[in-house]
This record gives structure tokens, sequence and C-alpha cells, in this order.
């Protein structure tokens, strides 16, 4: 099967990647197309808009910024895709508006099929990151070789919508791990803790997280780097708010942290990385978090 892949930003381009090293014929596009130069280095054929891209191909991978580019993206798409193909979603949605886009596409006969990813950018860039299927059992199962050519641990949710909401729960808890973490962090510092002898201990202990064995590296180093943005974190928190109130869980924690990242794009601009939300507790206190031999982005 030959795949298209649309939106090659932080996350996206390496996935693309880990199809082309896995033999997959694969033609890419994105609105920046200097990211495309190591896809087509690698192999892959380049096509100048989403239109032309979904022409050449029988299936379509998107990992895009918010759900109104996914949408935007997916109408252009869907104007030469053929019937009978697969819109396969990278990008992280609410589950009302994946529901809604795969409307759309089955209008035109093609299946959807949704597939975030969890886990951070430097796994993706290894083909080890984790991804979050939901849409059809047979559909998956079609595009299953795919779907581990970018990933190693993959999960079938079950249908449309069941995999927005597990993506926003496992995003919910990393940023308030990662509110969690700088506090932890600050605490150690402020007791006169050997941060990097802290980190480890913690890391060797129950109180350790994916998040601080990874982000908490990266507070550490001062770069705050880990390639996703206040924005996006907004925006995940959101949804996780909306199923909250749908649901009827009280969601306090979630709650208080969302205020936190907030404050933290108040202060330091949605782009900013969202790892410098402990940032704000530093700048609180006026103490830093530093330690030597930490990396300044993960490999």
């Amino acid at each position: 099967m030959k795949y298209g892949y649309i939106g090659l930003g932080n996350l996206g381009g390496h996935l693309a990647m880990s199809l082309i090293r896995n033999g997959f014929d694969v033609v890419v596009h994105d609105i920046d197309k200097g990211l495309a130069e190591r896809h087509i280095a690698a192999g892959a054929t380049w096509a100048d808009s989403p239109q032309a891209l979904a022409g050449q191909v029988d299936h379509v991978f998107t990992c895009l910024p918010s759900p109104a580019v996914s949408e935007k993206v997916l109408r252009q798409i869907l104007a030469t895709l053929k019937p009978g193909s697969t819109w396969l979603e990278n990008s992280t949605n609410g589950r009302d508006e994946m529901v809604r886009l795969s409307g759309l596409a089955a209008e035109k006969g093609v299946h959807t099929l949704e597939c975030p990813v969890t886990g951070g950018v430097h796994l993706a860039a290894r083909g080890e990151i984790t991804v979050l299927v939901g849409g059809d059992a047979a559909l998956f199962e079609a595009h299953r070789t795919a779907l581990q050519a970018i990933g190693k641990k993959i999960f079938h949710m079950g249908p449309i919508g069941s995999a927005a909401i597990i993506k926003v729960i496992t995003n919910m808890l990393a940023f308030i791990h990662l509110v969690a973490d700088a506090e932890a962090l600050m605490l150690a510092k402020r007791g006169g803790l050997d941060l990097g002898q802290a980190w480890q201990a913690i890391t060797a202990s129950s109180g350790s997280s994916f998040v601080h064995e990874t982000e908490g590296q990266l507070i550490l180093n001062g770069s705050y780097d880990i390639a996703f943005s206040m924005d996006l974190a907004l925006k995940d928190l959101g949804f996780a708010m909306a199923f909250g109130k749908e649901f009827g869980v009280p969601l306090d924690l979630a709650s208080m942290t969302n205020q936190t990242f907030m404050k933290g794009k108040a202060v330091y601009g949605g782009a900013a990385q969202s790892t410098q939300i402990a940032k704000l507790l530093e700048d609180a206190l006026g103490t830093d978090l530093r330690a030597p031999g930490f990396p300044s982005r993960l490999e």
C-alpha cells in the first residue's frame, strides 16, 4: 500500500520517517517544504498540495496542530482520495470532533482510523512511540503493519472516539505529573540536596513517573526543550476538562494544572515549551533547578 503523510512537524516528521525507514512507499506534504528535505532524501516523493498527495496514494496519514487544521486538510484530501481509502489521523482531537470528521470522510466513501500517539518526540524519532487506535477492528488489522512501523506499542481502544478519550487522559496525567515534578525538585533544591542525586533517588523510588524520568532531565538542564508547546498542553487540558463535565467526574488536580498552564502561557507565551511550566516556580522563588550532566534534548 502507498501512504501519504501530511504534517512533518516535530512529531509527524518522525512518524513519516519511520514509514520510509521501514520500506513503505510514501508521498509527503507540509506547508513548509523545507521540513520534507530529509524525507525526500530518504526516498519519499513530494506533493505540492494535500489534494495532489491524496490523488497519488492509497491511504493518508495526517499529523496537524489543531482540529481546525485537521478539518481543513481532510476536506482537501477528500477531493481526490479514492473511495475505499483510509484517513489515518495521528493528531490529537476531541472525541466528538473525530466522530464528526470521520462522518465527513464516510460521505466520500473514505474510512477513518484515529491514531494519536503518546510517549514523546524522542520515542517517535526511534519508532518506539505508543499508538492509540480507534476505529473498525478489521480496518485496524489492515493497517497494523504501518502502525507497527511508527510505534512500538499499539493499542486498539475500540470504535472512533475511543482513542481520543484515552489520549486526553494520558496527556492530562502527564501535565499533572510535570507540575508535581517541578514542586518535588524545588523541595529537594531548597532542602539543600544535590539535585542530580535527588533526581536519581526519585527515579529509583515509588514516586517516580515517566515525566520525571524524561522531562525532569530537561528541567535540570534548563533547556526545557520537549518540542511541545504551552498552547498544545492547554488544548489537551481543555479536552480533559470537557470530558470531566460530560462524564460527571470532578477533575480537581486537572483543573489546578490547567490554571497553572494558563499562568505559564500568560508569562512565557503559548509557543513556550510546556516543560517551561517549572520556570514559574523557579522565577517565583528566585531559585533555579539546574544540575550538571543532564541533556538539552532527549534522544
